[in-house]
């Protein structure tokens, strides 16, 4: 399974008002796992960037005068990520972009007839209801180092939006099962214990411990009834 990890940026928030993409940034996933595969470029959108979206993601109206149209880039924008599953954090936002975009340039094509797409939102929103789910707060709650991330940026978002998709939605990201890593062979992938191998220690409680896990249990019982310990005990 081919998936694009994808993010824009633009010149401000509603394509119905005129507004352009100004950045792209892709990345690729086969298999759950980073390809090293990416698309990153930046457009001129020939219009003004509103002052809100620049501080947003600092990108200026001087910085793109020399940078290539949509028209210029559709088709191979068009290209990498066709077939593809496209993994987009508010996915509506970039997808209505990407579709006015499409629209300006010949042949027209319209995102959903060439790509399949996951909102990583929707899928946040579902799995942590009724908390924050932005890009930052994912950070936060997986571990996902997000400390370059001082301004929106296309390519570096998708980057991190990678890493935090493949935690939320199943964590490992490269089980290396196959013939050639470590643990792969004949075996089917798992590696046999040694049988001569040295038995393991057991260790039990000792007269003290016992006692003092007596007690507790004792108190405890008094506050909540009979609980699953006591009645594995008395099996």
């Amino acid at each position: 399974m081919r998936q694009i990890v994808l993010d824009t940026e633009t010149t401000g928030i509603d394509p119905a008002e005129g507004h352009r993409i100004i950045e792209i940034g892709c990345v690729e996933m086969i298999e759950r796992r980073l390809t090293g595969r990416n698309y990153h470029v930046y457009v001129n959108p020939e219009r003004e960037i509103e002052a809100e979206a620049i501080t947003i993601h600092g990108i200026t109206n001087e910085f793109l005068e020399d940078k290539p149209k949509f028209a210029a880039v559709a088709d191979e924008f068009f290209e990498f990520i066709k077939g593809a599953e496209l993994v987009i954090h508010n996915a509506a936002f970039d997808i209505g972009f990407m579709d006015s975009e499409f629209a300006r340039v010949k042949p027209v094509r319209k995102t959903a007839d060439h790509c399949g797409v996951i909102d990583s939102l929707a899928v946040a929103r579902a799995k942590h209801p009724g908390q924050k789910n932005n890009l930052n707060a994912l950070c936060k709650r997986y571990g996902v180092d997000n400390s370059n991330r001082e301004l929106h940026g296309a390519l570096l978002d998708a980057e991190i939006l990678a890493e935090v998709y493949l935690l939320l939605t199943g964590g490992q990201t490269a089980l290396s099962l196959d013939a050639g890593s470590e643990y792969g062979g004949a075996s089917g992938g798992i590696r046999r214990l040694d049988s001569g191998r040295p038995a393991l220690a057991i260790i039990k409680a000792t007269d003290a411990e016992r006692e003092a896990h007596t007690e507790f249990m004792t108190v405890l019982e008094k506050k909540v009834g009979e609980t699953v310990w006591s009645k594995l005990e008395g099996a």
